[in-house]
């Protein structure tokens, strides 16, 4: 089974979320079941100098204004392809973002070219390899399969959706520019209200469609969640389908993880608390310390745990943030730390900060008032930090509250909280102080979560047999 994954992010290449970390898990995970993917990313700069030995299987002498190359190579443990257009992804700042901030002005391009080659090897074949299926992540990844349809490919494809809130829209004159068929210019295809949405065309087009979740699959189609699509995600729901995401447990391993020195048993976590204490000035204390590692967006409730921290903090709570985004939130958190005893943020980001405050960290909060999936928790499982989550999407579907049923029966693996308020969150946070202060009982919930299956064993399987569904015979 041959497997092409269309992703504009890919750890450990290049990561701004999520996204990344499960497009560079999903290769490995997916062997197992016996299936070969190959993953097509941008040829950003940092890819682009990290490349060693390539060789050239597809070229376009002219893709959305200049001349693109489809390069096979192995990297970090990865069967690549890379879209070589310097015109396209040569340029400084975030692989979304300019310099200066805002989206660039052809990011429908951009990703269109993306889509446009992983369509051409669907139909053509690579140097000899040909897949049976396009796997093609949001909106990045969205106009393959209907360029795919347009080409007559043949191949099966999949659309996941790993967050709903990112349309890639462009304005409706750019469908020429864009290679959009005409016959895709209606509301049953690639038009969303007067524009083109690349999210869209693949919710449209493609044959399955797969959330990050069961919880987000049945929320998409309610008016609340869907954000304008929940009525093409109802008329498509014999399509989608909820396989909740996974970890790679090998980068996420207390035992062997490179980036802490020493990890105990989830009963004593002493070691990797004291060198965060240590790290960030915390107070010393026996109240727990919370970690936060997010975007700082107003998706990530993060403006609600600002509300929370006063009352956290004055009884004994500690808590440290990792992030960036919104600079009105940035400013809040800096401020945040600066006023408030046991608060500290670094504003950025840091893989190996970030495997220090999981191993660290009593608790890790993730306030979201959405979430498709959230993957913190699950490293927050992994490493016995209690996630503290709000009753949404994936996180609802992946940690036990730990409420009187749920203690008496010995499963509580964290604690669940809705609606998505401050006052909601702050009353979670009450019970975590509760909770904390009874050793036996936060023991307990410690080892549940470190017991918690968080792997991709059984969503690789799920993979493996949606692609056997829709595979062709190329």
């Amino acid at each position: 089974m041959r497997v092409l994954s269309v992703t504009s992010e890919c750890a450990p290449l290049v990561k701004t979320g999520g996204l990344a970390d499960v497009a560079g898990a999903l290769p490995a995970a997916l062997a197992r079941e016996g299936v070969e993917m190959r993953t097509i990313l941008p040829g950003y700069p940092a890819i682009m100098a990290r490349l060693g030995e390539t060789k050239v299987v597809l070229e376009d002498a002219g893709l959305f204004g200049g001349p693109v190359r489809a390069l096979s190579t192995q990297l970090a443990g990865l069967d690549l392809y890379v879209v070589d257009a310097p015109h396209l992804y040569d340029r400084p700042g975030g692989i979304y973002l300019r310099p200066e901030g805002g989206d660039w002005w052809d990011n429908p391009e951009r990703f269109a070219a993306l889509s446009w080659v992983a369509a051409r090897m669907a139909a053509e074949g690579a140097d000899g390899w040909r897949p049976h299926v396009l796997h093609c992540h949001d909106w990045q990844g969205g106009f393959a399969p209907l360029y795919a349809r347009a080409m007559g490919a043949g191949a099966g494809s999949v659309m996941t959706i790993h967050n709903m809130a990112f349309h890639g829209p462009a304005p409706a004159d750019r469908r020429g520019t864009l290679r959009l068929p005409g016959w895709s210019w209606h509301p049953d295809g690639v038009e969303f209200y007067g524009h083109i949405s690349a999210l869209k065309a693949g919710l449209m087009y493609a044959d399955r469609i797969t959330t990050v979740s069961p919880s987000y699959a049945r929320e998409l189609m309610t008016r609340d969640f869907g954000m304008g699509l929940d009525g093409v995600m109802r008329a498509r729901r014999d399509a989608v389908s909820g396989i909740l995401n996974g970890i790679d447990t090998d980068v996420w391993n207390p035992a062997t993880d490179p980036a802490i020195e020493t990890f105990e048993a989830p009963t004593g976590k002493a070691a990797a608390r004291a060198a965060l204490v240590e790290e960030f000035g915390l107070p010393q204390g026996d109240g727990p310390i919370a970690v936060v590692i997010s975007r700082l967006t107003a998706q990530k409730g993060l403006d609600l745990l600002l509300q929370a921290l006063p009352r956290f903090a004055g009884q004994g709570g500690r808590v440290v943030l990792l992030g960036s985004g919104d600079r009105g939130l940035e400013d809040g958190w800096r401020a945040a730390a600066h006023h408030l005893p046991g608060v500290a943020a670094h504003i950025g980001y840091d893989e190996a900060m970030s495997h220090r405050l999981i191993a660290g960290g009593d608790a890790v909060l993730v306030p979201s008032r959405f979430e498709p999936c959230g993957l913190t928790q699950l490293y927050g499982l992994r490493y016995g930090a209690v996630p503290v989550v709000a009753r949404t999407g994936g996180l609802a579907d992946t940690v036990i509250d730990a409420n009187d049923a749920a203690l008496k029966a010995g499963v509580a693996t964290g604690l669940q909280f809705a609606p998505v308020t401050a006052e909601a969150l702050s009353a979670a946070l009450d019970r975590l102080l509760e909770l904390h202060r009874d050793s036996e009982i936060w023991a307990q919930i410690c080892r549940n979560a470190m017991a918690h299956p968080v792997d991709w064993g059984t969503s690789a399987a799920a993979y493996a047999a949606l692609y056997k569904g829709i595979a062709s015979d190329t």
